[in-house]
């Protein structure tokens, strides 16, 4: 056993799921990361004989395999039923969780700073349908770095007008 969970790699995190009993007058949160921890702890906090199986409380999905288990939700409302117990529909479903809402444009501006001395940056994020989205950072440097970047572009123009006059007073004088 201890060669298979070598090979089998690092156990998965532990996630949050919600487990009730078949009539719904108990609930509590537990922390698994496996289906067979996860019916062990829901077994345990919510006292029930031995042998459980669980289902989804939305709409009684029976939970069986390790597989499906990983593709749940964290959060998820899940009732323990113990051997002759059956789901039932809720008359009031705490456990549904609202349809998302797919905007069709957002755009969002962030301001924030990565350094004391910087005058801040604007991040500016559009999502469009809820699926497409673009951003542009937009940095503004300290003051001090910014007059630096502004003398060497100054002292660049200035140096290239200089060969540009040079190169073209050459040219002159061996035209005339």
């Amino acid at each position: 056993s201890m060669t298979q969970q070598l090979l089998a790699g690092p156990a998965p995190p532990p996630r949050p799921y919600r487990v009730c009993n078949w009539d719904r007058s108990l609930r509590k949160g537990v922390m698994a990361g496996s289906l067979a921890e996860l019916l062990r702890q829901a077994q345990s906090t919510l006292a029930m004989p031995h042998p459980i199986s669980l289902v989804l409380d939305e709409d009684g999905t029976a939970v069986e395999t390790e597989s499906f288990f990983r593709t749940l939700e964290e959060g998820t409302a899940l009732m323990a039923l113990s051997k002759g117990q059956t789901w039932a529909a809720s008359k009031l479903s705490l456990s549904r969780k609202p349809p998302r809402r797919i905007d069709v444009a957002c755009v969002t501006f962030d301001l924030y700073k990565t350094h004391p001395k910087d005058l801040g940056c604007l991040n500016v994020k559009a999502t469009l349908y809820g699926t497409y989205s673009m951003s542009y950072d937009l940095r503004c440097y300290g003051a001090r770095r910014l007059m630096k970047e502004a003398l060497r572009w100054t002292l660049f123009t200035m140096q290239a007008t200089g060969h540009v006059l040079l190169g073209t007073s050459c040219y002159m004088q061996q035209l005339l």
